[in-house]
């Protein structure tokens, strides 16, 4: 296994942005993005990234663990957010 190389970090994109010196939230935000989509489908997202902070959560200044302490918070609530029939009123 190459170094930075973990199952639930398979092309060590957290393990580099870690590693960069001075990058931003939005790169990070980018980075998990990039990781987020390369995951199986079938993988349990959420206890990957619990894995991804015990293991780079001590570095709590970086931009990256905010942005994992981010993806663990729950989903905001899919629906309607509005749009000319919402506005109008329904015709029936």
């Amino acid at each position: 296994m190459r170094e930075g190389s973990y199952p639930d970090d398979p092309k060590g994109l957290i393990f580099e942005a870690y590693r960069i010196e001075g990058i931003t939230a939005g790169e990070c935000r980018s980075i998990f993005l990039d990781w987020a989509l390369s995951i199986p489908g079938d993988a349990e997202q959420r206890v990957l990234i619990e894995g991804l902070l015990a293991r780079y959560g001590s570095a709590a200044e970086h931009p990256m663990t905010a942005v994992l302490q981010s993806g663990l918070a729950e989903p905001r609530q899919k629906g309607r957010r509005g749009g000319r029939a919402a506005r109008l009123g329904r015709q029936t």
